[in-house]
């Protein structure tokens, strides 16, 4: 057997990268086999279920990336809760590579029809909103309040994406992570 041309998490990357820019619908089995690097074939030997197996895929390492990089990072009460934020939004600043690429997550949450795929994003939602909701209680915020928090992260940091993507300036995702330090360390 020939070795392969591209490691997998470089090849979850750059189809990530398709989905991104073209959502599911509009990302042709041409573009990310050309993404990839890889012709047609090859990715079908990789991936035998086509698009939708590609997407589960990427899908599949967003969610692993997710609580390797948020979700096991907010938790981890060995570190300060305010360090543990620090690192995190870093990691999320470096995922959307300072706000100028888009989320897969919003990329494939459209009506695709499929439903592992709506699954998968509810996972990696859910380890996200976990993760800062156990941040936030352990800074001292009640149960209720946490969970706000945590949801409103998600809608500014997704709302961040597409207003920086929209105006093409980068200092609104770099404001807004700002201001998601202050909505867990108000300045008085």
């Amino acid at each position: 057997m020939r070795p392969q041309k591209i490691d997998d998490t470089a090849l979850l990357i750059r189809l990530m990268d398709v989905f991104r820019s073209k959502g599911y619908e509009g990302s042709s089995l041409n573009d990310l086999a050309a993404s990839a690097g890889l012709k047609k074939a090859s990715l079908y030997h990789r991936f035998p279920g086509g698009k939708e197996e590609i997407a589960a895929a990427v899908l599949a390492y967003t969610t692993t990336w997710g609580e390797a990089h948020v979700g096991a990072i907010l938790r981890d009460t060995t570190i300060p809760a305010r360090q543990r934020l620090e690192n995190v939004l870093e990691n999320i600043d470096a995922l959307y590579v300072q706000g100028t690429k888009g989320c897969i997550l919003k990329a494939l949450s459209m009506d695709t029809g499929i439903p592992s795929l709506g699954n998968l994003i509810e996972i990696t939602m859910n380890t996200w909103v976990e993760g800062f909701s156990q941040l936030a209680e352990d800074i001292g915020f009640t149960p209720t309040e946490a969970t706000q928090k945590a949801v409103q992260t998600l809608i500014n940091i997704q709302g961040a994406l597409i207003i920086t993507k929209g105006l093409n300036d980068t200092i609104i995702f770099k404001n807004t992570l700002q201001n998601i330090k202050n909505l867990y360390y108000p300045t008085t």
